[in-house]
């Protein structure tokens, strides 16, 4: 018998768990539904707690758990009992995006993790894949690359937060894109970051320079999800990356200026303040807050990129 109580707490003889979700294709913000089916093993199993939770792998960065929620608490499973545990969790506003037009974006993949503890021994499972998609406000974003002629390169996990943006996870997701060719000699590569929450969405581009020192230049817009539905971000990527092709700064890197007022969105044209050097996208003002390519992805700031 104490044997058999000892295989049972590394899963032999045990309860087996699997989780089914109802649809794994989910947004942003969006709820994640599905069963946990619990099946008895050979003896009863006093269950400590059953917990879900959300775990992406990048190809460089390796596996991050972003979020978690007990969906079981402590119960008695008999020998042999069946039992279904159902669960609908939120999606975090800021998790990566996993496929964009029906086509997975490779180097990411994302999952759900059922995480059984019986007598102190927890059991962490397989992942379950999940399917990220873009809402409306991103697929907007993502629509004006293609329209411009950009290639999308690769996406990455960075740890630590945006400048200036405010962020709940401690990573960001990074899709990098190879610029048409009429910027040939001139940008190397764009990276392309949203931060979205309820109201709206931070679109974060920065624009890594052909021979360029320091670093690179920043532009940022903070919309509300309809009103990036309807914005022209073709024309407005398209003449911020014309601004920063064409500066002469190009070696001395941007000023910084202390940003847009983020109490709302849709709403952040009028500049606080702007530093020495800093530069202003014109035909941003006014539109959807203002695109900045004087900002700057400052590390050694409490706030900055650690990745």
């Amino acid at each position: 018998m104490v044997f058999k109580k000892m295989l049972q707490k590394f899963g032999v003889g045990g309860p087996s768990v699997d989780t089914v979700l109802a649809d794994p294709r989910v947004q942003p913000g969006g709820q994640l539904s599905g069963e946990v089916r619990l099946t008895g093993g050979e003896a009863d199993s006093e269950i400590e707690h059953i917990a879900l939770s959300l775990v992406v792998r990048s190809a460089r960065s390796g596996s991050a758990e972003f979020h978690r929620a007990v969906v079981c608490g402590a119960t008695r499973l008999t020998a042999k009992e069946q039992r279904v545990v159902s669960f609908t969790i939120p999606m975090p506003w800021e998790t990566p995006l996993t496929d964009v037009g029906g086509q997975p974006l490779p180097g990411i993949v994302l999952g759900l993790r059922t995480e059984l503890s019986i007598a102190k021994a927890v059991d962490k499972g397989d992942l379950d894949p999940v399917i990220v998609t873009p809402l409306a406000s991103q697929d907007a974003v993502l629509d004006a690359f293609g329209e411009l002629g950009f290639h999308f390169k690769s996406t990455e996990l960075e740890g630590g937060q945006l400048y200036g943006v405010r962020q709940e996870l401690p990573f960001y997701q990074e899709i990098e894109f190879h610029p048409p060719s009429r910027y040939a000699g001139r940008i190397a590569e764009v990276e392309l970051s949203f931060v979205a929450d309820r109201e709206g969405v931070q679109v974060v581009l920065v624009a890594d320079k052909r021979g360029g020192f320091g670093a690179s230049p920043v532009g940022r817009f903070g919309v509300g999800h309809d009103e990036a539905v309807d914005t022209d971000w073709a024309r407005l990527i398209g003449e911020w990356l014309d601004e920063v092709a064409n500066s002469r700064q190009a070696h001395h890197g941007y000023g910084h200026h202390d940003g847009y007022d983020d109490d709302e969105y849709g709403h952040r044209g009028q500049r606080r303040g702007m530093g020495m050097g800093g530069v202003v996208a014109g035909a941003a003002v006014g539109v959807v807050g203002g695109m900045m390519i004087g900002e700057m992805l400052d590390g050694d700031d409490g706030g900055g990129d650690e990745g």
